[in-house]
């Protein structure tokens, strides 16, 4: 091909409809969406519909509103380079993820450094044919980019079978095949895969189902391949190609001043190091063990630690902000300083699990020999007791679970049943109607893998001791299929997913307690097939806004998810067989599998000792169960409120949000809520409102630039200062210097407790113990 055509410019005619009617344009906005949806700026919607664009502003500006279809992506170069950032980042992320201290390969990694790798295998491998494929079609195309960058990132993260795995030959001697690992791990992943394309016509296909995340990588795209398109706008100023460069440039070498040289930077806990042992200060303003009221941080990986703000609508991080505000900085000070729980004599915010002399809960000691449950020496020992933060997030995942099926059925019910009778053709969206031109993946593809890898499932959990019965299996998938969708649409037009990690631990403990395997087991298949389900219809979301063919895009989250799983399990077998002491908290290299540990002790918190002992009536966490009836009950006061006050404030309030946004406390903090919450309002809100042109033309790619600088610059600096000598590096100098310790140094850094028990004594009666 031509030389003109280097930058993914083909000579053929790009697609595009017809302009719309002026007239048709309120039909159109009507079946944008059949809910009252915040993302729609009536301000703006009638320019996209008018230009026979997405009537989303946000969407226009990250996503061109035409295709060539006879653009190449499914081409010999694209797999091959897929399936090599498949197999390296997944290798090299299970690799990691057993040390500490970690780094884990982003996919903004691949997405970057296969850019300049496709452009010279363009410029200098030679265009042979291999089983009549063609080994080099021409200049690098953004599709052929789009395919491998989805080929990378599905199996980028360690699979969270991997760690039953590695808790039953740790925690429980239980050293199974590799048959067995293996069908564990596709089924869980597959089986997520497969519900999320059952029901991509309720997640993909809508055009109000904008996946906010996805147009960060779509602007990346489109900059990387100097893609050209109306909806980017007119203002002036430099390129977006050069504004990426000089963001990214600048995120890179940033993040070695607060990720190395002055880490006080990232804990910018400012009042705490003006009164260091003031406890009430520390807890108050800390960012470590308190409620982060200091408010400030210089580090983007704290603020983008939850989910990039520049991505998330202004009125979605403001329920988030509200959450926070309302539970962590009024309720949580009410219930610690009142001594709730016994708050009191322990942290106000860690992750850890506690005794009743506030030392870290000492599991070893009601356990027997063979892992079983010693109900003996736990009455002997003492009850489970959580900081308030922890012990209020399991309060907020249980209201955000009852709030999301309410939620759904009072705001959602109309578009669910509206998208169950539409086809792709039928959307009122450019997008939908461009992918409509490819052949659709037909549903029994879905439901065949389904089918199959339910049949491994039941094999691999009768064929070995799991202790987990298949009627708990098939129960775990309906939860998961039951929630894809309501959780789904909140996440697709928020940018924040609800877990179903905690309930899937109360129903399983509940239901078979004193079986930690199969309560593992039965949380993977009912948390994680919801997961998966929404990571590939967020894949799917991003292939439609690129226009990847659907079948394309099945058949390479296939191979790559399969390819990935199997590499994950292949290293993770090499190193528990090669390095010696695996897993051993005095390993000399670092591999002392913190996560495996986290994974194990909650096995042993929820299987073992069981939520009975905790949330029972009569023990210390039973009050949090009203939360359930809570969750239950807020939508329908702001669904009643917005019936006589539609167009007011109240349209924007998501209570499934509220509850839910603050879900990853612990182990995140106020540091990645705060200062995230005060980005989007600045960039989401006011530049958004005050600086259209320029929020449009740079907003995503501020975002990628940031995040990919941020990706790059991690790996840097472990790679260079912290993974060799096993990190000795500076250890008598820029380690111990004032900027590298002084978030340390103060009762906030060392996690101090308000009150002391009296010495030799206890706190917490005999009546939280469980009878």
């Amino acid at each position: 091909m031509s030389s003109e055509l280097e930058d993914g410019q083909y000579s053929h005619d790009t697609e595009k409809a017809v302009p719309v009617d002026p007239k048709e344009a309120e039909h159109i906005l009507e079946n944008v969406a059949y809910f009252d949806d915040p993302n729609l700026d009536r301000e703006h919607v009638l320019e996209g519909v008018l230009e026979d664009d997405s009537p989303y502003p946000e969407v226009r500006s990250a996503v061109a509103n035409t295709d060539d279809p006879d653009i190449p992506v499914s081409t010999l170069r694209a797999y091959v380079m897929g399936l090599f950032w498949a197999i390296l980042i997944s290798g090299l992320n299970q690799f990691f993820y057993f040390r500490y201290p970690s780094v884990t390969i982003a996919n903004y990694v691949g997405q970057l450094l296969s850019f300049p790798m496709g452009r010279a295998w363009a410029k200098f491998v030679p265009n042979w044919r291999i089983f009549g494929y063609q080994l080099n079609p021409g200049p690098f195309t953004i599709k052929e980019h789009v395919l491998i960058t989805i080929m990378a990132s599905v199996g980028a993260a360690s699979a969270y079978a991997t760690d039953i795995v590695a808790v039953q030959r740790v925690y429980y001697d239980q050293n199974y095949n590799f048959g067995y690992q293996w069908m564990i791990v596709m089924s869980t992943q597959m089986i997520g895969f497969s519900i999320g394309g059952i029901l991509r016509r309720f997640l993909v296909n809508p055009p109000s189902m904008i996946w906010p995340i996805n147009l960060v990588t779509c602007a990346l795209f489109n900059t990387l391949h100097s893609q050209v398109y109306t909806g980017i706008g007119t203002h002036g100023g430099i390129s977006r190609e050069r504004f990426f460069f000089y963001v990214w440039l600048a995120g890179v070498l940033w993040y070695f001043f607060p990720g190395y040289i002055f880490q006080a930077l990232s804990y910018f806990s400012w009042v705490c190091w003006i009164a260091p042992n003031n406890i009430v200060v520390n807890q108050l303003f800390g960012y470590v063990s308190g409620l982060g009221m200091s408010v400030i941080t210089f580090d983007w990986a704290q603020i983008t630690y939850v989910v990039n703000p520049l991505a998330t609508p202004w009125w979605a991080a403001a329920n988030v902000g509200a959450g926070f505000a309302f539970f962590f900085w009024l309720l949580v000070p009410c219930l610690y300083y009142t001594n709730t729980w016994y708050s009191e004599y322990l942290p106000m915010s860690t992750r850890t699990s506690y005794d009743n002399t506030g030392a870290p809960y000492n599991i070893t000691r009601i356990i027997n020999a063979d892992s079983s449950f010693n109900i003996t020496a736990y009455e002997e020992y003492s009850p489970l007791f959580l900081s308030t933060t922890f012990a209020l997030s399991y309060g907020l995942s249980f209201a955000s679970i009852t709030a999301t099926l309410t939620h759904a059925f009072l705001f959602f019910r109309k578009q669910i049943w509206s998208q169950s009778r539409r086809s792709m053709n039928e959307q009122a969206d450019i997008h939908a109607r461009l992918m409509a031109k490819y052949k659709q993946v037909p549903e029994w593809w879905y439901m065949l893998i389904f089918v199959t890898m339910f049949v491994i499932g039941v094999i691999s959990i009768e064929l070995w001791h799991t202790e987990l019965p298949v009627w708990a299996f098939c129960l775990s998938l309906v939860i998961a299929f039951f929630y894809v969708v309501p959780i789904g649409m909140i996440q697709a037009i928020t940018n924040q997913q609800i877990g179903l990690n905690v309930i899937t631990e109360l129903i399983i403990g509940y239901a078979l307690p004193g079986r930690p395997i199969a309560m593992m087991l039965f949380k993977t298949w009912g948390y994680i097939s919801m997961y998966q389900a929404l990571v590939f219809a967020s894949d799917f979301k991003l292939g439609h806004y690129m226009k990847i063919p659907p079948r394309t895009m099945f058949w390479c989250q296939v191979v790559a998810t399969m390819v990935a799983g199997t590499v994950q399990l292949g290293v993770q077998a090499w190193m528990f067989t090669n390095i010696t002491d695996m897993c051993s908290p005095t390993q000399p290299d670092g591999f002392i599998c913190p996560n495996t540990e986290v994974f194990g002790t909650a096995s042993f918190i929820w299987g073992v000792i069981g939520p009975q002992r905790q949330f029972s009536k009569g023990q210390v966490y039973y009050g949090l169960l009203y939360f359930f009836l809570i969750g239950a009950l807020c939508p329908f006061a702001a669904w009643i409120i917005s019936l006589k006050w539609p167009h007011s404030l109240i349209r924007y309030v998501n209570f499934p949000i509220i509850f839910s946004g603050t879900g990853n406390i612990p182990p995140a903090s106020a540091v990645n809520y705060v200062p995230w919450t005060i980005v989007a309002f600045i960039f989401n809100y006011v530049i958004r409102r005050r600086h259209f042109s320029w929020w449009t033309k740079y907003n995503y790619v501020l975002a990628a630039g940031l995040d990919s600088g941020l990706a790059v610059s991690l790996v840097l600096v472990f790679f260079i200062l912290q993974y060799p000598a096993n990190g000795t590096i500076g250890i008598n100098n820029i380690q111990k210097w004032w900027g590298n310790t002084v978030f340390l140094n103060t009762a906030d850094g060392k996690a101090l407790p308000l009150l002391q028990p009296p010495a030799g004594g206890t706190f917490g009666g005999e009546g939280e113990m469980y009878e």
